[in-house]
């Protein structure tokens, strides 16, 4: 149910702007659901930089380290599926509220860890807190905002703040890391979802389908065992390459459970994912293009880190600083894409947005390997608005048009390809850079294929998204 927020601006007071505004108590709500996503966000690079810190003190060998990483993206890319069809039936503020109080006590777990076990169960639970905080916060964002100017108001400051998680965690994770140690990473995690949780229960309406049909358990047991053993097999690859017999075992077990996830839900009465929903060219073809812009960008950011400090020899400090440009950036971006939505809508701001960051890819090529923090500061910064236009614009491509009863099963298709997409772009691209003998050469190749990837993919979206409109 939409909140009465809205407040239309007349012609006398607004000139020629009709666009309704957000009042007060929508801009809390709007701040609440963003603070969570922002969060989570900030979870997947906050740690990134404090790795080795980390390992020395808690007695983590390098191999071991990658599990800092994994422990947490497990379970909140496996169970998100799950936990959207939770929120749908039993309510979707209420397990957002246990999602927030969960992330927050294991923030605190991995704040005082004592031992590599204490650090890992830590990482674990906030996946799992994570899990139901994005698509439950989501869908309560899309439910709460009448589609229109104000859902795409609130989509793209969520959109940002997204973008801005990512890149802001890595320049705040080196300052507080260097300044503070480790574990005040993880603190900070623990008193920004303090915050939430003491804000949220007051401002947050609930909200769940009319319907109560019975979970769907095989679909459920299915597709969490698959999205797990995909997104292990994918993040253990990013370490060890695809060679090894547990990779290729749990790389098979993920495409045959997913497989058969498929089959259950074409016979399920009601079902996990719905099959029709997924014949919409909408939220098909908006979903490839959201995974294509998340895995894509996520390798673009893990090479240049590894070209800035590797073959330019900046700092932490100072690639984290790069980065902190390009965060400006997208929120730039952020504050312009809904103009830009309403002007040319979701599905052209899609296609443009793709190709944008495709192009500003391949001009990161010009980069040398003696110079070029400049031109790559300018390009990958350029290719983030474009990316960010298309984080913004996939996700009201997938959502709009879409009941309120099914926006549980909608989100969680959005953020479950946002976190797949994360995970699996450095392990498929990614290694070509580090495994080559030369690591500019490989950086280049990268950045070669990352390029023409997303390119090919705005092309097929366009041809996707055209096709339905004809």
């Amino acid at each position: 149910m939409a909140i009465d927020t809205p407040t239309p601006t007349t012609p006398a007071a607004a000139g020629h702007d009709n666009a309704p505004h957000l009042t007060g108590r929508a801009k809390l709500v709007l701040f609440v659901l963003c603070a969570a996503q922002f969060m989570v966000a900030l979870d997947f690079s906050v740690l990134n930089v404090a790795l080795p810190d980390l390992g020395r003190d808690l007695g983590l060998s390098q191999a071991a380290l990658q599990w800092a990483v994994t422990a947490f993206a497990l379970p909140s890319g496996g169970f998100l599926l799950l936990f959207g069809r939770i929120g749908d039936l039993y309510g979707r503020k209420r397990l957002f509220l246990a999602g927030l109080a969960l992330f927050g006590a294991a923030s605190l777990l991995a704040t005082l860890a004592w031992d590599p076990a204490s650090f890992l169960a830590g990482r674990a639970l906030q996946g799992l807190g994570a899990a139901a905080v994005v698509p439950t916060g989501m869908s309560l964002l899309t439910t709460t905002f009448p589609e229109g100017p104000l859902r795409d108001k609130a989509l793209g400051i969520s959109g940002t703040l997204l973008s801005l998680g990512f890149t802001v965690g890595m320049l705040l994770g080196g300052v507080m890391t260097d300044t503070l140690g480790w574990r005040s990473t993880m603190a900070l995690l623990a008193v920004t979802a303090l915050i939430v949780l003491v804000l949220a229960p007051a401002l947050l309406p609930e909200s769940r389908t009319p319907e109560r049909p019975r979970l769907d358990v095989p679909g459920a047991v299915t597709v969490t065992g698959g999205l797990l053993a995909l997104i292990y097999a994918l993040s253990t690859a990013a370490q060890r390459g695809f060679g090894g017999a547990d990779v290729l075992l749990t790389l098979a077990a993920g495409l045959v459970l997913l497989t058969a996830f498929a089959v259950v839900e074409s016979r399920a009465a009601a079902p996990l994912v719905s099959l029709p929903m997924l014949r919409r060219r909408t939220v098909a073809w908006g979903n490839a293009g959201g995974l294509i812009t998340f895995s894509m960008m996520s390798t673009v950011v893990f090479v240049l880190t590894l070209y800035l400090q590797e073959t330019l020899g900046l700092s932490s400090f100072q690639t984290g600083l790069v980065f902190g440009v390009q965060g400006v950036a997208s929120a730039l971006a952020g504050s312009y894409a809904p103009k830009v939505i309403g002007r040319f809508g979701p599905r052209r701001t899609l296609i443009g947005s793709l190709a944008g960051q495709g192009l500003f890819t391949a001009a990161l090529l010009a980069v040398g390997s003696g110079s070029g923090a400049l031109l790559a500061t300018a390009a990958v910064s350029l290719a983030s608005m474009f990316h960010l236009g298309a984080i913004i614009a996939y996700g009201l491509t997938v959502t709009s048009g879409v009941p309120d009863g099914e926006q549980g099963l909608a989100t969680g298709l959005v953020t479950t390809t946002q976190q797949v997409g994360l995970t699996i772009g450095i392990p498929l691209l990614g290694v070509v850079a580090t495994t080559g003998t030369s690591l500019f050469d490989g950086v280049r190749t990268v950045l070669a294929l990352d390029a023409v990837i997303v390119l090919a993919a705005a092309a097929l979206v366009g041809l996707g998204l055209r096709r339905r409109s004809a």
